[in-house]
């Protein structure tokens, strides 16, 4: 941590928490939950999308996002399926069928232009947020 933000979490402990206490039970579902962190629907969107740039089927699409920390799916697998049939019922992505069965998904040039201006979104409001912080 840097020690700017080191600085504030020890002001911060002296004066605004300070009357602040938690029982053991509590400060243990609070950390449950912080590591329980759902992603956003908008962030796996985004994630499909950025994946779909180059051709994949749904078992390579859900291990590229499992390595990168998504597993809202895992325990339904109809989400990535139901996600994937939206994208391409609204022109986003294209599919196909290859000779052994397996279906095969990429993104049109409509989900292009929406992931890029997504990313451009997303980039734009990880730069204010740098702003307010570095202050």
């Amino acid at each position: 941590m840097e020690d700017r933000l080191k600085n504030l979490k020890r002001v911060m402990d002296k004066r605004t928490f300070a009357d602040l206490h938690f029982s053991d039970h509590h400060q243990h579902a609070v950390h449950k939950k912080i590591n329980q962190q759902q992603e956003s629907d908008e962030e796996i969107l985004l994630a499909v999308m950025q994946l779909l740039v180059h051709e994949k089927t749904g078992h390579e699409l859900t291990g590229l996002l499992r390595g990168r920390g998504i597993h809202k799916f895992e325990k339904n697998e109809g989400f990535l399926y139901t996600l994937l049939h939206r994208l391409e019922q609204s022109g986003c992505i294209e599919t196909n069928w290859d000779n052994a069965g397996a279906k095969y998904y990429w993104l049109k040039d409509k989900g292009r232009k929406l992931l890029n201006k997504a990313e451009k979104k997303r980039t734009k409001h990880r730069l204010i947020l740098k702003e307010l912080l570095e202050g």
